[in-house]
């Protein structure tokens, strides 16, 4: 198909196209929104662990270390192996293949937590690291298919899009869980089963919106023929060694274009605070603020809902100055919230402070993945965002490991989460020396 005819079938398909994508963020955000933040946690820790811990061996892990384990071993997984799953997508054209097939064996480990009860260690961790590899993982080619959907002009709106989708749908679903563990007593239903209940739900709402993105999402692009050198091996050792060499032959051409690879640092270093905030907004909260839980899960729904809009408003402002300067402007409203969450003391601030963090979150996040989309080639799309998703996982190590320092060398939180600023200057400064046309006339010069 000549480069003509692809751009017609995009024209003509663009609609659909676009809706199924993003429906894809609304059906996996319930998962992260009601699993990996909201439910399992406080159940992992305080149902199937208990506060004993579990035995491994002759050490006694609590629960809070074990679940930090798990979600770092689903993480890892992903770093070693996304950029070479991408490269095989690449080259046989199957990123919808392997973004369907990761989605439902997360969605239904997801479905799964549901039986897993009191005591139940083993069976629930297996389930979340198997559900969080599949949730991770699908994300690298759902990301990828971004180039290739939206034009140029649109895709910053587009990506704003779908994370509008995204908080909106796991925010819809979080809200049936959280009514459900908040008022499970008064129809006669425990915590304990109206967690699990959250839970399952969540994975069959995972599977379920990801029926349209099955029906709408088209692949475009045709399979590249197998080299000479590999037709006489089995089908799957060609495909590894194919993804292995176009991952350290991208490596290796990535080194040479400074500014993709100037913003991936500055992304690495402002998506470490902004992850870190998301992760220690609820300890910080309940530590030093003394808040109940019931305030601090109503304003995570309340950031799930406006992020929706702070996503697109974001698009918009990226439509009228540019994705990077509107992405600078982000970085230093974030620079603000964490000065603000340093001086506030009571509920309506905590309150304040979580619709500026709805705002930022949302259009943060949608212009970072929008921005890096305009300076990659559509034809290793999936590969370069599986190396977007290496630094994004290897972003949320630092930031938490500051906190945790600072917060025990000087007693207080207040100064761990002020100290989150210098992630936020620091990735805005870098920002600044992207040089975002340069790095697209590489794009388009081929020497990719």
């Amino acid at each position: 198909m000549t480069q003509m005819e692809q751009q017609n079938q995009h024209n003509a398909t663009g609609g659909p196209q676009i809706f199924g994508w993003c429906m894809y963020d609304w059906a996996n955000s319930a998962y992260v929104t009601t699993v990996v933040a909201g439910v399992l946690p406080i159940y992992f820790a305080t149902a199937v662990v208990g506060k004993g811990g579990v035995q491994i061996g002759d050490t006694v892990v609590s629960a809070d270390a074990l679940w930090g384990y798990l979600v770092s071993a689903s993480a890892m997984f992903v770093f070693l192996f996304a950029p070479v799953l991408g490269a095989i997508s690449d080259f046989s054209s199957s990123k919808k293949k392997f973004l369907i097939t990761l989605a439902y064996m997360g969605s239904i480990s997801a479905t799964l937590l549901y039986f897993c009860q009191s005591g139940d260690v083993w069976r629930t961790a297996s389930l979340f690291l198997i559900a969080q590899i599949g949730y991770v993982g699908a994300n690298v080619f759902y990301d990828a298919f971004l180039p290739q959907i939206a034009s140029e002009d649109k895709i910053d709106w587009v990506s704003s899009k779908g994370f509008s989708y995204g908080y909106i749908g796991g925010g819809l679903q979080f809200a049936i869980a959280l009514g459900l563990v908040a008022g499970g007593g008064i129809i006669g239903i425990g915590q304990g089963l109206a967690a699990r209940m959250g839970m399952g739900m969540a994975g069959l709402w995972w599977a379920g919106f990801t029926l349209f993105t099955l029906k709408k999402l088209k692949e475009a692009g045709a399979i590249e023929e197998m080299p000479e050198k590999y037709q006489s091996q089995p089908k799957i050792v060609a495909y590894v060694a194919i993804g292995i060499n176009r991952t350290l032959a991208t490596i290796r051409k990535v080194r040479r274009f400074k500014h993709l690879l100037l913003f991936l640092i500055a992304f690495m270093i402002y998506n470490d605070g902004v992850q870190t905030v998301i992760s220690m907004a609820t300890i910080y909260g309940t530590e030093e603020l003394k808040f109940s839980a019931t305030v601090l899960m109503v304003t995570l729904l309340m950031i799930q809902i406006i992020a929706a809009g702070g996503a697109l408003l974001f698009g918009r402002i990226a439509g009228k100055i540019g994705a990077k300067r509107a992405l600078m402007l982000a970085l230093l409203l974030w620079s603000g919230v964490v000065t603000y969450a340093y001086f506030l003391h009571t509920v309506t601030e905590f309150f304040i402070l979580g619709v500026v963090v709805g705002i930022v979150l949302g259009g943060s996040q949608a212009l970072s993945r929008s921005f890096y989309g305009a300076m990659i080639p559509k034809e290793a799309s999936a590969e370069f965002y599986g190396f977007y998703s290496v630094f994004s996982k290897f972003s949320a190590i630092w930031g938490p490991l500051v906190f945790a320092i600072i917060r025990q060398i000087t007693g207080t939180p207040r100064l761990a989460i002020i100290s989150l600023m210098v992630f936020f200057i620091v990735g805005l400064i870098l920002l600044a020396f992207v040089d975002e046309e340069k790095a697209k006339e590489a794009k388009l010069s081929g020497a990719f």
